[in-house]
């Protein structure tokens, strides 16, 4: 059966071809493999692998291999992929020498950081920890941490895209910063580790995205619109709709982040996202209108008047210059690609 995602795998092999050489012939070890990045990623690795030969192997972290094998079985059968039982926070080592390290694993709730915010800390340090830990006794020679644009804090709102080097941060006496200081944690310790054990540690800060493997009935507004659109409508927004966001689509988001685990500098920070702003009530009516929603848009509350809008937007500048990336499909084809993708029949 052919790949749903034949298209944008053949556009993430053309954006990321260099990284995917690079990785020839390479031993990596992944966590999060299960989740909206490790799916990209692992799909995007297979397709390389079978079209160029690669032979590079894939050791993915899951805490319950049967259960992935059951949802994603064409990336468990896939050559070179093998699944590794554990937990992130205290998995036992795999044996052998390994060249790469992907950290993607990370509890992305919302509620989780809301109603308990020492969990998602300990689980983001814990697990940095015994990836880091990991990293040193394998020998590989490089880490890619998948970061948060959350290190910010929140976006003052009359700045409109958050730049690389920014010295923003949360509020470190706010419980619910608890997931931006963990990742701003997790950053320094693996600054510490690269130094102290001779790897280079690459920080990719992650924004908002779509595409498929996004969940629809999680915390994101652009797969909560997505479902509502297929619905029928109406596509219901949950507050006043007037924070910004910006998306970058899945494809991209994967060729990225090859390319910043193949060429990107170590110590230092890369933005992964997209620039291009639109408030949270101007998706929801584009959704509607890209996929011909007549039922329209429910707004939770009205605009408070005076109130500053929220921003949620970065800069991209220093990934696209330092390392050649762009972003290849805009928001209403992402938006397109993504109901397509929920509206397909089981593989």
């Amino acid at each position: 059966m052919e790949n749903p995602l034949a298209r944008d795998l053949d556009g993430v092999l053309s954006e990321a071809r260099e990284a995917f050489e690079a990785l020839r012939g390479a031993r990596l070890f992944v966590t999060g493999g299960t989740g909206f990045f490790g799916g990209w990623l692992l799909e995007s690795l297979a397709w390389a692998d079978a079209r160029l030969d690669l032979g590079v192997e894939a050791v993915v972290l899951t805490r319950d291999p049967g259960a992935f094998r059951a949802r994603r079985p064409h990336l468990a059968g896939a050559r070179g992929v093998s699944l590794l039982r554990g937990d992130v926070a205290s998995f036992a080592f795999p044996e052998g020498r390994f060249t790469h390290v992907v950290h993607a694993a990370t509890p992305a709730s919302a509620q989780l950081n809301l109603e308990q915010p020492l969990v998602m800390l300990d689980t983001i340090l814990a697990g940095t920890r015994r990836v880091l830990d990991f990293t040193a006794a394998s020998g590989a020679g490089r880490l890619l941490f998948t970061s948060s644009g959350a290190v910010y804090g929140r976006q003052p709102p009359e700045l409109e895209r958050v730049p690389e080097d920014s010295r923003l941060s949360p509020d470190p006496n706010a419980p619910a910063s608890a997931y931006g200081e963990g990742k701003r944690a997790a950053e320094l310790l693996c600054a510490i580790y690269a130094a102290r054990h001779g790897f280079t540690a690459v920080d990719a800060r992650c924004w908002a995205f779509a595409g498929p493997y996004l969940p629809l009935d999680g915390t994101y507004a652009i797969g909560n619109f997505v479902r509502d659109a297929l619905r029928g409508g109406p596509i219901r927004v949950g507050g006043d709709g007037t924070p910004w966001r910006s998306y970058l689509y899945g494809a991209d988001l994967a060729a990225w982040l090859w390319t910043l685990l193949a060429k990107g500098q170590g110590g230092r920070a890369y933005h992964v996202g997209a620039e291009e702003a639109i408030t949270i009530a101007g998706l929801a009516r584009l959704v509607a209108e890209v996929l011909g929603v007549e039922a329209g848009v429910e707004l939770a509350r009205a605009p408070e008047p005076g109130r500053p809008a929220e921003r949620y937007v970065p800069s991209t500048r220093r990934t696209r210059e330092e390392l050649g990336v762009r972003a290849t499909v805009g928001l209403e084809e992402a938006i397109r690609r993504t109901a397509a993708w929920a509206s397909r029949p089981p593989r």
